[in-house]
């Protein structure tokens, strides 16, 4: 078993599909719609708004058309094309910041069995003291310690991205917000690495031991009689 596949079956009870609440459900498609078009802004700013780019293509399509402009002139114009994404993706951020709350505030009102604390204690339990089904129990702890890692990068995309959007109101000098910019596009290419290895993960799984466990993400694993 590939150590990314998530698990559809419970690991004390293998007969039992594992169930997600409806918030839980919820919180799972919106945030993959906030990440999606979080990353789709940034890949629109570094490829067809790209500021130095962009620039030389205004100033040549302007003296087509007759005008005299340099690249000093166009490049503001450019740089005003690329903020209005980048205000896009600033509104994303509010959302994932947002979303990333709604998830942590919904840890304290599951089910006890559902939540991510508890299925991390179940799966070390059964590796290291109880030593039952070691093979699965192992595996369940790795997934569930790479979720509480994309929980926990998010938690530092949200506020590396909260700290730039209000640097003004910071007062935060130049070199320390570089910085920070730095930090929240490293962590950029870690989330999009966790996005590949997941949907890699899940497609394994279909594919293999755990058919359905997409539907179950839908339908909150509900088992067919």
């Amino acid at each position: 078993m590939a150590a990314i596949e998530p698990v559809r079956r419970d690991i004390n009870r293998p007969n039992k599909i594992k169930k997600y609440s409806s918030p839980l459900r919820l919180w799972h498609w919106v945030n993959t719609i906030v990440i999606s078009g979080s990353l789709i802004t940034v890949l629109i700013n570094s490829t067809v708004l790209d500021e130095g780019s962009n620039a030389g293509f205004l100033k040549d399509q302007l003296q087509k058309a007759g005008a005299q402009v340099t690249n000093e002139q166009t490049r503001p114009v450019a740089g005003a094309l690329a903020d209005s994404v980048w205000s896009v993706h600033i509104y994303f951020g509010y959302c994932l910041a947002a979303l990333l709350l709604f998830r942590l505030v919904l840890e304290f009102f599951q089910l006890a069995d559902q939540t991510l604390l508890t299925k991390i204690k179940t799966a070390y339990k059964d590796y290291f003291v109880i030593k039952k089904q070691r093979k699965l129990a192992r595996h369940e702890l790795v997934v569930k310690l790479t979720y509480a890692a994309f929980y926990l990068l998010l938690l530092v995309m949200v506020v590396t991205g909260l700290t730039l959007a209000f640097k003004a109101q910071l007062h935060l000098p130049r070199p320390t917000a570089r910085t920070v910019k730095d930090v929240h596009g490293f962590c950029m290419y870690l989330v999009l690495a966790f996005i590949v290895v997941h949907l890699a993960g899940v497609f394994l799984a279909e594919r293999k031991e755990s058919p359905g466990i997409v539907s179950d993400m839908i339908n909150g694993g509900v088992e067919k009689s």
